[in-house]
This record gives C-alpha cells, structure tokens and sequence, in this order.
C-alpha cells in the first residue's frame, strides 16, 4: 500500500489519520456527553482535563491531516459519480474540517474566557487565547455544543453516503478508505488479460 493518495485511493498515512481521528472524535463526544452530569469529584475534574487534552490533539491531527491532504493530493472522484455528489462531497469535506477545526478551538477559547487553566495531558501549559470575558464565554460554548451536533450530523451523512455508494451502487468510494481492501480498479489493473 502506497503511504501517499493515487488517483484511485487514500494511501495508508491518509487513512490511518482518517480512522484515528473518528475514534478520537468519538471518544471526545463520550467524555463531553457524560461530564456534564458527574458529581462535584476529582473524577470529574479528571474528566474535563482529558476532554480537553485529547480536543488539543484532535486539532494536532486534523492541521497533520490538512497538511497531508495539501502535499498528498486527493484521488479522483469515483468513475461514473455524478458532478452534483462529487460537489456535495467535497462540500462536505470542508464542512468536515471547518468544524474539526472549530470545536477545538471553541472550546479552547471557552476555557480561556471562562479563567480556566489549560494543560496538555499535565505536560505543559496551553497559552490562554483570550482574558476572562463571561460574554465571550458563552459564545464560545454555544459555539462548541452546536458545532458539536453540526458535527455529528455531517459524520453521519458522510457515512451514509460511504455506505449507500458501498451497498447500493456498488462502487469503491469506501473500500479505497479501508486499509487491505483493494479497490475494484485496483483489481482491474491487476488481473492478467487471457
């Protein structure tokens, strides 16, 4: 498996950031659904810090991810999709990255504005992006709880479309996203000729 993207497929780097970044946005949604409601413990202190640290990795990732996705170059729309779902695609990709992008900062200005400290995994410290603003504040987290559920919406019919172009047009737009499963062009470009 190439480690850089083909016309017809993700290489490895793309794919393995890909599917490490959904388990981490998972995971991220876990804490951030369950936090609220914990008792006044150091658990839940325990709990926020790790929200926190692991959304400052999500944002390491996806600016790797971008840059990747700059260098790496993206491949060509399936044969035979029709420009309008090539255009909701990509669409959708930004949207994707937009949001990526801005639920950890969000959420990172909240913590600023709301006079929170911040560290990365109790390694170091992550310089305040604003002083404390209660207004500022609130708009940040308004910001992070709707961009949370955008989020999930676009995930959501990314994963439908991978899905519904898997199963109902029988195309390789998922399988050139998963590691091991070559692609139907990839077979074709493989098969001796008789």
């Amino acid at each position: 498996m190439n480690l850089k993207n083909t016309a017809t497929r993700w290489g490895a780097v793309s794919q393995l950031l890909h599917w490490t970044i959904l388990l981490l946005l998972v995971w991220i949604a876990w804490l951030g659904l369950g936090m609220g409601d914990m008792p006044n413990t150091p658990a839940k202190i325990s709990t926020y810090a790790l929200h926190k640290s692991l959304g400052l990795t999500l944002l390491a990732l996806v600016t790797l991810r971008l840059a990747w996705r700059v260098y790496a170059g993206v491949p060509a729309p399936v044969a035979g999709t029709p420009t309008w779902q090539a255009r909701i695609a990509s669409l959708t990709h930004v949207a994707l990255y937009a949001l990526m992008f801005a639920l950890p900062f969000s959420g990172w200005l909240f913590n600023s504005a709301s006079g929170y400290p911040l560290q990365w995994f109790e390694q170091f410290n992550v310089p305040a992006l604003a002083g404390r603003d209660a207004g500022l504040a609130d708009l940040a987290a308004a910001i992070h709880v709707y961009g949370f559920w955008l989020l999930v919406a676009l995930v959501a019919l990314h994963a439908g479309a991978a899905i519904f172009h898997h199963v109902a047009q029988r195309d390789d737009t998922l399988k050139r996203m998963l590691p091991a499963v070559p692609s139907r062009a990839t077979l074709a470009q493989t098969e001796p000729e008789y």
